[in-house]
């Protein structure tokens, strides 16, 4: 499939918004989604950036470090999700040590540090596909 091609049926997938503090790791997020799936990624800083950016953009997907400068990931999440427009919004939080019980009371996907890459984008897939099949009901 031709570049031209690609980036044409790319304008009309969901963003995968990436909040990860370091730097490399959210560019070889941004890699991946971008090189493996139809997907756009969008690459914050930190979770002050984050709640600016859902302002102008609503993501298909939030991919979120636990372990955020200023205010943490679940933090973020509950503040992204108490707007309205974003409460149907999935979410993947990444670290070493996830809060488990938090994660489940808010339905949030944990992957643990270091990560397969290949389960990574599977869980992106699963996730997209979801919030789609919601969004069409």
């Amino acid at each position: 499939m031709s570049q031209e091609i690609q980036r044409e049926q790319r304008k009309s997938q969901p963003t995968v918004m990436i909040v990860e503090d370091d730097m490399h790791i959210g560019a070889f997020l941004v890699e991946a989604i971008t090189g493996e799936t139809p997907y756009h990624a969008l690459l914050v800083a930190n979770g002050i950036e984050a709640l600016e950016a859902v302002r102008h953009l609503k993501p298909g997907l939030m991919i979120l470090d636990y372990h955020l400068p200023g205010i943490d990931g679940l933090e973020l999440y509950d503040r992204v999700h108490s707007m309205p427009e974003m409460r149907e919004i999935p979410a993947i939080m990444m670290s070493a040590r996830l809060p488990q019980r938090e994660l489940e009371q808010r339905d949030i996907v944990g992957i643990n540090k270091p990560f397969d890459l290949d389960d990574f984008l599977q869980q992106v897939k699963n996730l997209l596909e979801q919030g789609s099949d919601l969004q069409t009901l």
